[in-house]
């Protein structure tokens, strides 16, 4: 079965992406915890991220590291934190959360409720950093 995920990397439901490789997509999250939060997603749809194969599960966690370091720039953060829970929508997932203090990255909290206008400022913001971060390479 297709999630929501799967139909996001197909293009049949449209998302605020800031990184995509041939195997890995980065998008904010549409009821994110903070300004910035980004979902990191192997295209492959796979439901629990220890069933991702070594290679592939060794790459997601070197493209959510770049994609990171553009949040960071883009959104000035102490940390950006990283979790990985996988019951809201079965297709392995990383959040990766602008973060200040541990409270930020509780998913018990209230969420930002942002405006489509929003998530695409704030996404290309990412991207811009993120270009730049690659340029300087």
């Amino acid at each position: 079965m297709s999630t929501i995920f799967s139909k996001i990397v197909s293009g049949e439901i449209p998302a605020h992406k800031v990184a995509e490789s041939n195997d890995y997509l980065a998008f904010l999250d549409i009821s994110p915890l903070a300004e910035g939060h980004v979902l990191v997603i192997p295209k492959k749809e796979t439901d629990y991220i220890f069933d991702i194969g070594d290679a592939d599960y060794m790459g997601i966690w070197m493209f959510a590291k770049i994609v990171a370091a553009g949040i960071k720039t883009a959104f000035p953060c102490e940390k950006v934190g990283i979790a990985v829970v996988g019951l809201e929508v079965p297709h392995a997932h990383i959040h990766l959360v602008p973060i200040n203090h541990i409270g930020d990255i509780n998913f018990s909290k209230e969420k930002l409720k942002l405006s489509d206008e929003q998530l695409s400022v704030h996404a290309e913001k990412i991207r811009h950093e993120l270009a730049k971060l690659t340029n300087a390479e």
